[in-house]
């Protein structure tokens, strides 16, 4: 199938940060086959479909590298705590309730809502348990994704919240085995120990250790995000979260670390050193009282950092924008107006998100060659500048814009949302279904 979109403006995300009017976009089979210039172009010869949105803008689809589906149900219910309190009496028990249709009604509100706000791609957390129940609708809604089964061995916040070392391991391989690079590589495994606290030396090793034997998989933990924590881990190991995970040899560029708040010099070294990744969560950072994370420093080290939502309880949505503007604005009265600057921002949402996940050949940009997962946006809204020109166009995204304005998304050339509506999900019996399984999960509790 080959069609044809006309938009006003395409942010190509090029190396060149190219940003061209009066250009299309063709897609075919889910791949971005040529970007044409309408001056050469007769329109009255065209084959396939022509889709023309002389209002829209082209963007990248966005990347969130942090997302907990699992907990999209539980949003609302554990505001105002810090982090462990918000595990041991608001996260864990929920999550410890989930049945299989409690968790795929959160994971299909979770997925509707990214999609609906213009993210393509998440690296999701997962949970201890039915984490086939989330693959089969990552595989079912179109979005792309990195997923695995959440690790947790040992747990002194809840204890009923647990699995044996063993267990999570052949449990783990099984379902990398299943779902590794399917829908043609659509679907990939991420290896996911939930923490430090929650996870033996033993398994965060051997799950680093299976990670390898999965070409294009991802370490996926979170790490030195709220002081308290850091307390605990210093004195289990006498070393810094980070500092830790280096010495147990499970830190390399496949490993995407969660929030990375509290670094010390050595350990921003270590990052650097190491090539990792840091998922910034501005917006849970914030609700849980963990801080502010050096963004602007770990980029002038040329460490890797994307952006992702957490998950809804401690957020509360799941918007790449809100991150963007967070990012943007937290740094702002540290470090000065002009850093993280809008067009800076905008790349952490999307190409530098592919990167952390090693799919910078593939998606982030509008290139091609490239999967055609785009996003069109209406920068012509009410809420926007009404100064329309390539100049206003980043500003627009990242400080004035919200879901609202997310009118299409693509992904691997197929329509999930189309004029403001989505394709994939009924939102009103997802919200319907939502709300009765809600409750009787808390019945559960």
């Amino acid at each position: 199938m080959k069609y044809l979109i006309i938009p006003k403006f395409i942010v190509t995300n090029d190396n060149n940060d190219t940003i061209l009017s009066n250009h299309s976009v063709e897609i075919e089979d889910g791949i971005i086959n040529s970007i044409l210039d309408l001056k050469d172009f007769n329109k009255q010869n065209y084959l396939g479909e022509i889709f023309e949105y002389p209002e829209l803008t082209l963007i990248p689809g966005f990347v969130q590298t942090h997302i907990h589906l699992c907990q999209t149900l539980f949003r609302g219910l554990a505001d105002d705590l810090q982090l462990l309190d918000w595990l041991q009496y608001r996260i864990f028990p929920y999550e410890n309730a989930h049945d299989k249709n409690s968790l795929k009604a959160s994971v299909r509100a979770g997925i509707n809502e990214l999609l609906r706000g213009g993210t393509t791609t998440i690296l999701d957390m997962g949970t201890l348990r039915h984490q086939e129940i989330i693959f089969d609708e990552l595989l079912n809604s179109g979005i792309r994704a990195f997923a695995g089964n959440c690790l947790i061995d040992q747990n002194d916040l809840f204890p009923e919240f647990k699995s044996t070392t063993k267990d999570q391991i052949d449990y783990t391989l099984s379902l990398a085995k299943e779902y590794h690079n399917r829908a043609d590589g659509r679907i990939k495994f991420g290896f996911a120990p939930r923490f430090v606290l929650s996870c033996s030396e033993g398994l965060l090793r051997e799950s680093f250790e299976m990670k390898n034997h999965f070409q294009g998989s991802v370490y996926h933990t979170h790490s030195s995000e709220n002081k308290n924590e850091i307390a605990e881990v210093r004195k289990r190991f006498g070393k810094e979260n980070i500092e830790y995970f280096n010495s147990i040899k499970t830190i390399d560029d496949h490993s995407v670390f969660a929030h990375c708040v509290h670094t010390s010099e050595n350990e921003i070294q270590i990052m650097k050193n190491t090539n990792m990744r840091v998922a910034h969560c501005p917006s849970s950072n914030l609700k849980l009282a963990s801080g502010i994370a050096n963004i602007p420093r770990y980029l002038k080290e040329g460490i890797s950092v994307s952006l992702g939502a957490d998950g809804a309880p401690c957020n509360n949505n799941l918007s790449a924008i809100t991150e963007m503007r967070l990012a943007a604005l937290i740094q702002k009265p540290i470090y000065g107006a002009d850093v993280m600057d809008a067009k800076t921002v905008f790349k952490l949402a999307t190409i530098e998100g592919a990167k952390a996940l090693h799919l910078e050949n593939e998606i982030g940009s509008i290139e091609v060659g490239k999967k055609a997962d785009m996003v069109l946006i209406n920068l012509n809204s009410s809420i926007n500048s009404y100064v329309e020109n390539e100049k206003s166009i980043f500003s627009d995204i990242v400080y004035s814009s919200g879901i609202q304005n997310i009118h299409s998304v693509i992904i691997d050339g197929k329509w999930l949302v189309k004029d403001y509506q989505s394709l994939v999900y009924d939102e009103k019996e997802v919200t319907e279904i939502a709300k009765s399984e809600l409750e009787k999960l808390l019945r559960r509790v």
